[in-house]
């Protein structure tokens, strides 16, 4: 899996021009700011409840559109060494189930073991380990339906290759995989969502430089009837392309911006997809804000604007709801804190709701054992007996998960700094500092002071 994440800064607006104050005039203004200043700094401090804003804002939306509740439109992915073993697995488990989420599970790979070794022969020890524990923590499962055993790609029966994990299954497997997903939806029936494969790892045609697109739809198609006829009301989707992008070269598109530019390739598998696919319930990518030949350019805060170009384009495409399996908005070299982390991340989440987006899913990192702090992981390590803390991103998904689940009505609820980004219902609205400063802003009509990077959330009635 691609674990880049990228990131950008807003522009402050020009200073304006000031007139000339006389002495005493020059007084009442800073004693007036001092006092404005340290009411709104005393009454807001923390995540105390801002005052509430007059008239009724208008309405710009729903959360998760077209999905209704109890859908909770945020997630994230169970990868390698994940929180369902270990001595404080079951600390971990209750953070998780403070606040049900979407949680997804591959069938191979990132913690689960070879479904089916041999053709006929199952093993899904590990798999119903993680459903399990999904379960177990009240979370909607997803089910990935990827990577495929080794025998379906080449390799002998009854081994298995991790080295080949993302090599795709050969053309004449891919009848053998559909009959492993229908395997995989009749063992865990209340599984409804599948998408199918993962980022189309092993479907990349290098003499022609693109994606094959086309065996990968024929791939699809294939596990899409088989879901189906396993029970109509699972819910199947794809193609799970990374929207990767450059600044330079020749790979880029029409879809561009200061970030730089799509990958052409990646806008005809979607397009093939689209054409060609047998039905879909939902479309699913993923991707980084940063592009593959400048990192997070040309600041973390304008780079975010790719996610935005990039639903906007989806959605003039088709109107399936949009996925985003995986999403990372910060650089190759990953040097922030916490704090900085949690507001991008805040940022990003605010925009792929005011465009839309029915799911975001979070890719949680995988903790090394024995570290207690794990930078963006969702809890720490349940390998030692001390573990299992919730990490900061879990709340933030949570809280996402708690105030913006599908079916909210959005608010048009701005703050006067560009520096800062607001998301708001009728009840709650969350502001995030997406500068290394404080800024003194307002939301709506409520004056707040934000530390570097603060995350707050705010009570509207």
């Amino acid at each position: 899996m691609s674990h880049i994440g990228h990131h950008p800064y807003a522009q402050a607006p020009p200073t304006p021009v000031r007139r000339r104050r006389g002495p005493l005039a020059a007084l009442a203004f800073v004693v007036t700011v001092a006092v404005a200043a340290a009411v709104a700094f005393w009454v807001l401090q923390d995540d105390s409840p801002g005052r509430p804003v007059a008239g009724p804002p208008e309405r710009i939306g729903v959360i998760g559109a077209p999905y209704k509740a109890p859908w909770t439109v945020w997630g994230f992915t169970h990868t390698d060494r994940s929180a369902d073993v270990g001595p404080s697995s079951d600390v971990a488990a209750q953070a998780i189930s403070r606040q049900p989420m979407i949680q997804n599970q591959h069938i191979m790979g990132w913690g689960a073991d070879n479904p089916e070794p041999a053709p006929g022969r199952y093993d899904f020890a590990s798999l119903d380990r993680r459903i399990d524990y999904i379960r177990r923590t009240g979370g909607i499962p997803v089910i990935t339906l990827c990577c495929a055993p080794d025998w379906m790609k080449g390799g002998r029966k009854g081994d298995t290759n991790w080295n080949r994990l993302e090599v795709a299954p050969r053309p004449e497997h891919y009848d053998d995989f559909a009959r492993l997903a229908a395997t995989v939806a009749r063992r865990y029936p209340d599984v409804r969502y599948f998408a199918v494969w993962n980022e189309m790892k092993g479907f990349f045609d290098p003499r022609r430089g693109r994606w094959n697109h086309e065996g990968y739809t024929r791939l699809y198609n294939l596990v899409y009837d088989a879901l189906k006829a396993v029970n109509p009301e699972n819910k199947v989707g794809g193609p799970y392309v990374p929207m990767y992008s450059h600044v330079g070269g020749d790979l880029g598109s029409h879809l561009r911006g200061p970030w730089g530019s799509v990958d052409q390739i990646a806008l005809d598998a979607v397009e093939y997809w689209l054409a060609h696919k047998r039905g879909a319930d939902f479309i699913t990518v993923d991707g980084p804000t940063a592009s593959d030949d400048r990192d997070v350019y040309p600041d973390e805060v304008t780079a975010l604007d790719k996610f935005v170009v990039i639903n906007r384009w989806l959605r003039s495409k088709t109107d399936l709801p949009i996925w985003w399996n995986e999403y990372y908005v910060e650089p190759r070299t990953d040097p922030w804190s916490e704090d900085k982390r949690a507001a991008m991340h805040v940022a990003s989440l605010i925009d792929h709701a005011k465009a839309g987006v029915s799911t975001v899913l979070y890719w949680n990192r995988i903790p090394r054992d024995g570290d207690r702090t794990c930078k963006g992981c969702l809890w720490v390590t349940t390998s030692v007996p001390d573990g299992g803390a919730p990490g900061r991103m879990l709340g933030v998904l949570q809280a996402f998960a708690r105030w913006f689940p599908a079916g909210t009505p959005m608010i048009d609820v701005r703050a006067s700094s560009p520096k800062v980004r607001v998301l708001a219902q009728p009840r709650k609205a969350v502001a995030a500092n997406i500068s290394g400063e404080p800024v003194r802003t307002r939301v709506g009509k409520t004056e707040i002071t934000l530390g570097p990077y603060e995350v707050r959330w705010l009570d509207r009635t």
